[in-house]
């Protein structure tokens, strides 16, 4: 199957082409019939595969062939759970729009609100937002979304796991029932189901591949290491290569911060992204990274959304997360665009039921491979009753994290903060994924 097929519009295939792009993706394929006919979609898809497209090309063809572009009210919205997923999604409709008259406009905390509403003011035809920045509009009311048409939840489960239903539910209620509503999730998790039934009509059920399966073209491999120790062999594993772009998961906030101080002294050009960065700060690493002016990126989880290099080499577990589906989450981020990738993982021996959980859910081993000058002075342990570290993990001491959702907030700040913090506090009570409250 080509994309020329798939009954897309000439200056989206034209698009498409300029980029080098002939055939779709599993995802793709699946996926963009149905929208293009009307249906709503409740479709499982994995970081990597895809899945922007997925949505974003039916949505500029609807708008694109209806001749009505350019109102002053949004007839689409995108709704993401971090900014730089929201940037990303942008980013890719600019491109896939390139050749047609389409506007769109990024809605997310961290930055003045007075541009987004002069953007809105102006008019668009597509906002992309997150849901504590467009909750905040909706209050002010410079934002207007009763002619949308379009929805769309991108990763639906994590703006669920950081505790944003809510805030969905309000959004949901504000826009026009005679709506198409596309739904993108990992996993159909029970509160995905339930948020469909509630708010979707008839949704076309599309999964293309099992939940928490991992492409074939990445290889997996751990190093055992001290605690003391996993600063110095990080760096011994980047200056390998010090030109090879990695991209470094910390499991702390605090953590990345000691990682890129760390890395920077001994001459590696290191950038951090996470919740307490400014907007600018996590734009200009992002920017950095791609543009290979930092070769080395440190992140957390939740900001790593929206992080999207198709040919990163290598991704970096300094501390495993403590929830084991996000291992396939982060490593999403390599073995893209058919080019193969290195998911390594540092591991001390109180990480041990963490390294377990993962090999559980992968359903495969995972090859230990020790390094010479680092052997640690007690093995892993990968039986069920394995240790796990303590809150804060990975060595580092945390300072206590704040009450999330009673924090007071300054005028025109986002929500978004309050959902990272939010999840980041419910993952370290919890060796498992909560199912999202009302």
């Amino acid at each position: 199957m080509s994309f020329d097929s798939l009954g897309l519009a000439p200056a989206l295939l034209r698009a498409l082409a300029d980029y080098g792009y002939t055939q779709p993706t599993p995802i793709q394929s699946a996926a963009i019939p149905p929208a293009l006919e009307g249906h709503d979609l409740l479709a499982a898809a994995q970081t990597g595969t895809g899945k922007t497209a997925a949505f974003a090309l039916p949505l500029l063809h609807k708008l694109s062939s209806s001749g009505q572009t350019m109102t002053r009210r949004p007839r689409a919205l995108v709704l993401t759970p971090t900014r730089e997923l929201a940037a990303q999604v942008h980013e890719n409709l600019r491109d896939y729009g390139k050749h047609m008259h389409v506007s769109a406009a990024t809605i997310f905390g961290g930055v003045s609100m007075g541009p987004q509403i002069n953007a809105l003011r102006r008019g668009v035809d597509i906002v992309i937002a997150t849901p504590g920045r467009l909750i905040d509009h909706m209050q002010q009311r410079t934002l207007d979304l009763s002619a949308v048409e379009t929805l769309v939840l991108d990763e639906a489960d994590r703006m669920l796991d950081m505790g944003f239903l809510p805030a969905l539910k309000r959004i949901l209620q504000s826009v026009p029932k005679k709506r198409q509503t596309l739904l993108f999730s990992a996993t159909f998790a029970p509160a995905i189901k339930t948020l469909a039934l509630e708010f979707m009509h008839n949704p076309r059920e599309i999964s293309v591949s099992a939940p928490n399966t991992v492409t074939t073209l990445v290889s997996h491999q751990v190093h055992p290491v001290d605690v003391s120790r996993k600063r110095d062999l990080l760096l011994h594993v980047l200056s390998q290569d010090s030109r090879r772009q990695s991209l470094v998961f910390s499991r702390t906030k605090h953590g990345a911060d000691k990682l890129v101080t760390y890395l920077n002294a001994s001459g590696m050009r290191t950038a951090a992204i996470h919740g307490n960065k400014s907007q600018n700060a996590r734009t200009r690493a992002l920017s950095d990274f791609k543009s290979a002016r930092v070769t080395v990126l440190v992140a957390t989880d939740i900001a790593a959304r929206g992080i999207d290099i198709e040919q990163l080499p290598m991704v970096i577990n300094f501390d495993l997360p403590s929830v084991a589906e996000d291992y396939v989450h982060r490593i999403g981020r390599t073995g893209r665009a058919g080019m193969e990738g290195l998911a390594l993982s540092l591991v001390s021996h109180d990480e041990s039921g963490l390294l377990h959980d993962i090999r559980k859910l992968l359903k495969q081993d995972i090859a230990i491979t020790p390094v010479a000058g680092f052997e640690p002075s007690a093995p892993l342990r990968l039986d069920a009753g394995a240790p796990r570290p303590k809150q804060g993990g990975g060595g580092q001491r945390q300072p206590r994290q704040g009450k999330p959702f009673n924090s007071p907030r300054p005028n025109g700040s986002s929500t978004q903060g309050r959902g990272e913090r939010a999840a980041g506090n419910q993952r370290r009570r919890s060796n498992h994924r909560p199912a999202a409250k009302a």
